[in-house]
């Protein structure tokens, strides 16, 4: 039997050799990988093609790449001016003891004339917070907060029990009537949250003064109030005393404040109310000092706060506004703030 096909059958019949292997490669063996760069012909290497990218569409970093990075520039620190400390620190210490002495002339029957103080002191809270925080609507908010102010020490002294509901009520009015004058108003529409801010603040700051009067009808209040405001007044005076002497270590650069100031206050503000509390009627040293630390702290951080509260405004460029009004905001918010702190812990610890 014969094959169906020759052995002959596809070979070139005019070959008389063997085929030619391919030029640069040894025959019989496949072609090795390249472990070097691509040579062209010419000898050169070639060039870099585009870097690939990354996942994030942005191209991949050589080790050569440098990252510049801007330079923060220095903020200088606020100076201290040492007669405005002082003055402002003459200042709170007499604020609290006209406080504090105006506390004694109240009684079961004489309740009008420590009224009358705290209207005073509640008008010139009006005058510096609104002066120093320009709201919009000066007009409304001055007027109202006024009229809140004479219509919470009203229901302080008028009110059968002695309770801080009355005083909520007024407050709600005056938010209200403050909202309406703003609405009623048209022009400035477009800033009327930060005028019903600047009158929430000044409300609720006059409403805290005649809570004063609210505990000085109740029993052992009297005594609350001279070991509270005692402790208020001379962490306020101290801290400000220590700022024009050493206001380090600094807060924050655009603050003129320093923090051995609020701690050093603090601290001799829980002391002197630990002292009044060995002499006073009701008091114990523990607890005088537990309500002057508690009312001591809550004066001097919201002094702190509110000068937070001005570098932000001039940061913001805003223009600065009436000095004293500027300096005396921060006394008469610590002790707005802590005229409620001394109620809530007369009436929780004694």
């Amino acid at each position: 039997m014969y094959p169906s096909t020759s052995p002959e059958t596809g070979r070139d019949p005019w070959a008389d050799g063997p085929r030619p292997a391919p030029a640069g490669q040894p025959r019989g063996y496949p072609p090795g990988p390249r472990t070097g760069p691509a040579v062209e012909e010419t000898g050169e290497l070639r060039k870099r093609g585009p870097r690939r990218a990354r996942k994030g569409g942005e191209p991949a970093r050589r080790p050569d790449d440098e990252v510049v990075e801007p330079e923060e520039e220095a903020v200088p620190p606020v100076p201290v001016h040492r007669p405005l400390a002082l003055t402002v620190a003459g200042f709170a210490a007499l604020l609290g003891v006209g406080l504090v002495l105006g506390a004694q002339t109240a009684g079961p029957g004489h309740r009008l004339p420590f009224a009358g103080i705290i209207l005073g002191v509640q008008l010139l809270y009006v005058l510096a917070w609104t002066m120093a925080m320009r709201p919009p609507a000066l007009a409304v908010v001055a007027l109202v907060s006024a009229g809140v102010a004479v219509a919470a020490d009203a229901a302080a002294v008028r009110s059968e029990i002695a309770a801080l509901a009355p005083l909520g009520y007024v407050a709600a009015g005056g938010l209200l009537l403050g909202v309406l004058g703003q609405l009623v108003r048209r022009v400035d529409r477009a800033r009327v949250t930060e005028s019903l801010g600047a009158t929430l603040l000044i409300v609720i700051g006059v409403v805290a003064f005649a809570t004063l009067i609210v505990l000085g009808r109740i029993p052992a209040g009297t005594q609350a109030i001279t070991v509270c405001l005692t402790a208020t007044g001379v962490a306020l005076t101290v801290a400000r005393l220590t700022d024009a002497v050493a206001p380090w270590p600094r807060l924050a650069p655009q603050v003129p404040r320093g923090a051995a100031g609020v701690v050093v206050g603090a601290m001799l503000g829980t002391l002197v109310s630990a002292v009044l509390g060995s002499y006073l009627v009701g008091f114990t040293p523990t607890s005088g000092a537990l309500i002057g630390l508690v009312t001591a702290g809550t004066a001097v951080l919201a002094d702190l706060a509110v000068g937070y509260a001005e570098a932000g405004r001039l940061m913001a460029g805003e223009p600065p506004t009436m000095w004293i009004a500027r300096h005396l905001q921060g006394p008469l918010g610590g002790f707005a703030l802590a005229a409620p702190a001394a109620y809530a812990m007369c009436t929780l610890f004694l």
